[in-house]
């Protein structure tokens, strides 16, 4: 890591097909570090109150999810998510209670979504029956946990909650609009965020990315962001009125090597700047303060 890393704000870039983590001054865009010990096809990515940075590995190993100090290049901990793909994180704010979804397991069975209570041990698994693939979670500033996915036979769109000191996950339909595909789930400090990856196709492209606003539990749609340009954005960060979005590789044109759009927010539109340094599949990003 480069010195400035450890005063400045910092961009991490999950790169999932080169098993490394790029990391950024932000909103600069200068690279002062990489992650690569400990790192195996990085999905999701998600910051604590110490702002230090949990990486999430997309395979069945005993290191899946890998914490790093802000600025830091060795693990000071990994968690075991024994025969399960996980896939995003989040962190409770109150708590400090981790949150991993899983969207399948190494048998094929259902995914599940993980809860590591203080981010320690081995975790408690909920799954739903209506969600074969589970994709991303996101905890609201009440502690109350969202997940979406896949339901059985479809590549649709399944929403669901499990509120604060509950044992079982409650599915949720969405009311004024359409979410389409999975994506990220934040809070974005007034409206719980909900990532759409085959958002509103328009714009004369295959399809583009967005992010709907909603009222989580109130099950209401407030708000669209269209993210232009994009070709698949799985998971983004909100940083006050930006949006971070990395756009992976879009596989049916080759238009796209992968790189990552900055947009206003909740304006949306077209992006406001972009990173393209030789990414390869960046799916997850995250900014520790």
């Amino acid at each position: 890591m480069l010195p400035e890393a450890k005063s400045e704000k910092l961009l991490y870039v999950a790169n999932y097909f080169s098993n490394r983590v790029d990391v950024y001054s932000y909103p600069k865009g200068k690279q002062v570090g990489m992650l690569t010990t400990d790192i195996f096809a990085p999905d999701g990515i998600c910051i604590d109150k110490r702002n230090n940075i949990w990486i999430v590995n997309n395979e069945p190993n005993d290191d899946a999810i890998v914490e790093f100090k802000h600025g830091g290049t060795s693990p000071i901990a990994t968690l075991k998510d024994s025969s399960q793909y996980p896939d995003s994180c989040s962190i409770d704010p109150a708590t400090g209670d981790l949150a991993v979804t899983n969207h399948d397991t190494i048998s094929g069975a259902s995914g599940s979504v993980a809860v590591y209570s203080h981010a320690k041990g081995l975790p408690t698994l909920y799954a739903d029956p209506s969600i074969v693939k589970m994709f991303f979670c996101g905890y609201d500033d009440k502690g109350n946990l969202f997940v979406d996915g896949t339901p059985y036979g479809s590549e649709g769109f399944v929403f669901a909650e499990l509120p604060k000191g509950k044992s079982a996950l409650k599915n949720i339909a969405l009311k004024g609009g359409s979410i389409n595909f999975p994506g990220q789930i934040l809070w974005d400090g007034k409206y719980l965020a909900v990532g759409d990856q085959d958002f509103k196709p328009k714009y004369g492209q295959r399809h583009t990315s967005g992010i709907y606003r909603t009222t989580g539990a109130g099950a209401r749609i407030v708000g669209a962001v269209a993210l232009r340009t994009s070709q698949d954005v799985a998971g983004f960060w909100i940083d006050g009125n930006a949006v971070v979005a990395p756009d992976v590789f879009d596989y049916y044109t080759s238009q796209n090597p992968g790189n990552v759009l900055f947009f206003d927010y909740p304006a949306g539109g077209k992006p406001s700047g972009k990173l393209s340094k030789g990414f390869s599949d960046p799916l997850g990003v995250a900014i520790s303060p």
